[in-house]
């Protein structure tokens, strides 16, 4: 009889829990693995799950996909730029870990913060988002804020959100 931990002979790690359904001959819940990794399959959900609520605020179909994580890259690029390096950190720690990928992909902390009011934040989503969609970048950045604050508590959000100039504060939800 192997031990809580031990290696089965088909290379799986064995749990006290499944070591005592398969001795009692009970059923046990298994877990099916997408990528082999629990953490993975997590956050592959997670960023699902912002993406879909993205589509969904829009309304596209499935098949648009590439359309929402343009958008979700676009925003967190801005965002990600126009704080400071410490709050872009402390940001980045309630993401979802492929978020947080996509959040810090090409960023040059030598160049931030950089120094944008309202406009300049709904131009840079504009120039990073290449589609046209209903209320344009203004939007498109309180949908995708909207999807993202599921991960972020509210005091995160709210350092966030004082460090920025007012007129941008009001843009983002």
């Amino acid at each position: 009889m192997r031990g809580p931990g031990m290696a089965s002979h088909h290379g799986e790690r064995c749990t006290a829990a499944a070591q005592q359904a398969e001795q009692h001959k009970r059923p046990r819940c298994t877990y099916v693995s997408f990528t082999g990794y629990k953490t993975f399959d997590t956050t592959l959900e997670k960023t699902n799950g912002v993406l879909k609520h993205i589509e969904e605020s829009y309304g596209w179909p499935r098949d648009l996909r590439n359309q929402s994580y343009s958008g979700l890259r676009a925003v967190l690029h801005a965002l990600r730029d126009r704080l400071t390096v410490e709050e872009t950190a402390h940001l980045s720690a309630q993401l979802p870990m492929l978020i947080r990928g996509i959040y810090f992909e090409g960023w040059d902390p030598s160049k931030v913060p950089v120094k944008m009011h309202r406009d300049d934040f709904l131009l840079r989503v504009r120039q990073e988002f290449p589609y046209e969609v209903p209320g344009g970048s203004e939007r498109l950045v309180d949908v995708v804020i909207e999807a993202l604050r599921r991960h972020i508590t509210e005091g995160e959000w709210q350092n966030v959100r004082a460090g920025l100039p007012k007129d941008l504060v009001a843009v983002l939800p």
